[in-house]
């Protein structure tokens, strides 16, 4: 018989007293030790110094284990410290976990004092000392002492690349990758993958990826994350199709999220759907982040529903999980339920921070809560300790806009305590081309203009302020300005996913196989249009020519040409989902209300500002974007 007291077991045998105590007392130990591992592992250091303190002699591996418990996250030095001096003989191992405390704390001169003292180094001594002087920016005091080392293995040379990757030294990282010994360790080639997309040489990384003889799942996701971050979403939802179909590896984690925001980038709803499907037969289920990445992806792809449905069933849900929730809310204009959901999160425990008030005072804008946003930015740091930053300046500037109040905003921005964002003259900007008010519409141009010469935006805007005006001579003066400062104007583009491909419109697109159907339904669309009381206006058509031609500008607009696309694609009464990588102009925001009503579709419409929501004439923005 046994008694169980902690991890410790204390046997009774008739037979054998002193066998059975001696062998129980090793298994115990044994056993315990590996519960000390297991908590070191998942952080959990107060389960791990109970089992341990219940360990009458405790050995050199449950000593080491504890210490590594204390070594896994920040924050834990001192305790590890006062440990270590109580460890009868610390070991090689006890002085490496030690030194990997001292590191991950950033404590550099107490890493560098055991680091020298110790008597004993095994080449774990040496790669942590390595790896840890290249993870705080110490690149030349790695080489140095990688240089030194006495003896070599595949974990230095990863070490050393790695850190002149981090440092943005690729022409070193590449040198040292060509030395090493063995060119084909896995590790080693998934580091110069992620180095290559992590400076935009996708081609290099490409040819690394494609001729390894082996890949693990690390290696697909440095491959599929690089091409989302490059702007290639699409090939990296591509290469995710050929992991499937190869299965030469099983997705993470990792490879879900980074495919889920493939899909969010290139609107591929479908696919996205596909992948929920997929993993909810998957083994390891839905987690915490692949969860948030899920709803981020229905959010973004314009199905609200599907993510409110998957944030519910999220058993388990952190910060990350409630402001994506939130700012999906505000993205999409219902400033009511975001609201709401801030106060079910305040009632679960959760205190907000800075993204939840980014979220909050966004969602405020959208809904046109003025009085509610400016109560929230009040009580940010008085109730809740957050400190507003130029965000949410930012932010504030935008629900003073939003009430017409440009003044205020202007006065605003020259009394925040820093310097502005240059979203906060967007904001400005865009008001004041609203509000058709001249003089803060120039004060926000130049002063986006001095914050950014080259990005396009800022004269654009004020061009279209001053053709609204029909001041063709200033939008003359202004083009030329842009012209000498060489910024570009980033063309404009509607896409829509039909059947599971995406198709791109531009303005007066000439390209499309289906054209020919799309201008018939496009004219039909148009007179019917008419009929109901639309009419085209012309301020929006930017150009200085007549009128007839203006109107036939107008009509061929790339949001309008996408939705004529999905109308004739689509079964009647299924909702169209168009998005554009600019904002919406004037007069496609008008017309998409009377098609909404003609053809008793919901129409959602996402620009680079928010989500439109087209329903029996009316939009969820209110007419102010």
């Amino acid at each position: 018989m046994h008694l169980a007291y902690g991890c410790y077991t204390i046997y009774f045998s008739r037979r054998s007293p002193t066998f059975s105590s001696a062998a129980g007392s090793v298994a115990s130990v044994l056993f315990c030790n590996r519960e000390i591992a297991f908590h070191a592992r998942t952080g959990d250091v107060v389960s791990a110094q109970r089992v341990f303190n219940s360990i009458p002699s405790p050995t050199i591996v449950s000593w080491n284990s504890l210490l590594a418990a204390f070594s896994k996250y920040p924050g834990k030095l001192q305790d590890a410290l006062n440990l270590f001096d109580r460890i009868p003989k610390p070991d090689v191992i006890s002085f490496n976990t030690l030194l990997s405390c001292h590191l991950i704390n950033s404590d550099l001169l107490g890493a560098r004092h055991l680091f020298y003292s110790m008597l004993v180094k095994d080449a774990t001594s040496w790669n942590t000392m390595v790896s840890g002087l290249a993870r705080h920016g110490l690149i030349n005091e790695a080489r140095e002492l990688f240089l030194s080392m006495p003896e070599k293995n595949y974990v230095s040379w990863n070490a050393i690349v790695s850190g002149f990757i981090q440092a943005g030294d690729l022409h070193s990282a590449w040198e040292y990758f060509s030395q090493a010994p063995d060119k084909n360790d896995i590790v080693l080639l998934t580091a110069m993958i992620a180095g290559f997309m992590s400076a935009g040489m996708i081609e290099r990384a490409w040819e690394i990826f494609d001729t390894m003889h082996e890949r693990n799942s690390v290696t697909w996701n440095a491959m599929i994350a690089g091409f989302v971050e490059n702007g290639q979403a699409e090939e990296g939802l591509k290469l995710f199709r050929i992991m499937i179909s190869a299965e030469e590896v099983q997705p993470n984690s990792s490879t879900l999220s980074s495919s889920l925001l493939a899909c969010s980038n290139s609107s591929a709803l479908e696919l996205g759907r596909q992948i929920h499907q997929w993993v909810s037969k998957f083994p390891m289920g839905i987690n915490r982040t692949i969860g948030t990445s899920l709803l981020s992806m229905y959010c973004k792809c314009g199905d609200l529903e599907s993510a409110c449905k998957s944030f519910e069933e999220m058993p388990v849900k952190d910060l990350v999980s409630w402001n994506a929730m939130i700012s999906g809310y505000a993205q999409h204009g219902h400033g009511d339920r975001a609201i709401n959901l801030f106060g079910r999160m305040k009632d679960g425990g959760l205190n907000p921070n800075r993204v939840t008030f980014v979220t909050l005072l966004s969602a405020c804008i959208h809904a046109g809560l003025v009085d509610i946003g400016m109560r929230y930015f009040e009580s940010m740091e008085e109730d809740y300790g957050v400190k507003p930053c130029a965000e949410h300046y930012s932010c504030v500037v935008d629900l003073l806009c939003r009430a017409g109040l440009l003044k205020k905003a202007v006065d605003l921005i020259h009394s925040v305590p820093f310097k502005p964002h240059p979203a906060t003259f967007g904001t400005l900007l865009n008001a004041s081309r609203i509000h058709k008010n001249k003089e803060f519409a120039e004060f926000a141009a130049r002063k986006l203009v001095e914050l950014e010469p080259r990005n396009a935006g800022a004269y654009v805007q004020l061009a279209n302020v001053y053709a609204s005006m029909s001041r063709w001579d200033d939008v003359a003066r202004v083009r030329k300005w842009m012209k000498e400062n060489l910024a570009v104007k980033m063309p404009g583009y509607s896409w829509i996913e039909v059947g599971g491909a995406v198709h791109e419109f531009r303005s007066g697109d000439r390209l499309h196989p289906y054209l020919e159907l799309i201008h018939k339904k496009l004219n039909e669309l148009w007179k019917r249009m008419k009929d109901a009381g639309y009419v085209p206006d012309l301020d929006f058509a930017l150009h200085n020519v007549g009128d007839e031609q203006k109107e036939m500008m107008l009509m061929k607009h790339g949001e309008k040409l996408a939705i004529a696309f999905a109308l004739i694609s689509t079964s009647p009464g299924t909702p169209v989902r168009v998005f554009k990588n600019l904002r919406v102009c004037g007069d496609c925001h008008h017309a998409i209300k009377y098609i909404s009503i003609i053809e008793r579709r919901e129409i959602i419409l996402r620009d680079n500002t928010r989500f439109h929501h087209f329903t029996n004439g009316k939009c969820t923005c209110g007419d102010y974007w």
